[in-house]
C-alpha cells in the first residue's frame, strides 16, 4: 500500500510540473483554461493524497532547523 501510495504521489507532482511547464509555453485561450483546469485538479487530489499519507516529519523543537545539518542531530 505505501509503495502504491508513493507511486500515486509521484504521480500527480509529474503531471502538475508538466502542467506548469506547459503554461509557460504560447497557448490559445482553451488550451490555457483546460490545462489550468487539470493543474487544479491535480494539485487538488496530491493535496488529499498527501493529508491521507501515514508519514510525519517533525522538526526538532527549540534549534534553528535551517542551519542544523545531519551531523549536528548527534551533538549535545
Amino acid at each position: 500500500m505505501l509503495d502504491e501510495d508513493l507511486a500515486r504521489i509521484r504521480a500527480h507532482r509529474n503531471n502538475i510540473h508538466r502542467y506548469r511547464r506547459l503554461l509557460r509555453t504560447r497557448l490559445s485561450e482553451l488550451e490555457r483554461q483546460f490545462i489550468e483546469r487539470r493543474l487544479a485538479e491535480e494539485q487538488t487530489a496530491l493535496d488529499a493524497l498527501a493529508a491521507e499519507f501515514p508519514v510525519a516529519f517533525a522538526l526538532p523543537t527549540g534549534q534553528d532547523s535551517a542551519r542544523m545539518g545531519p551531523s549536528d542531530e548527534r551533538r549535545p
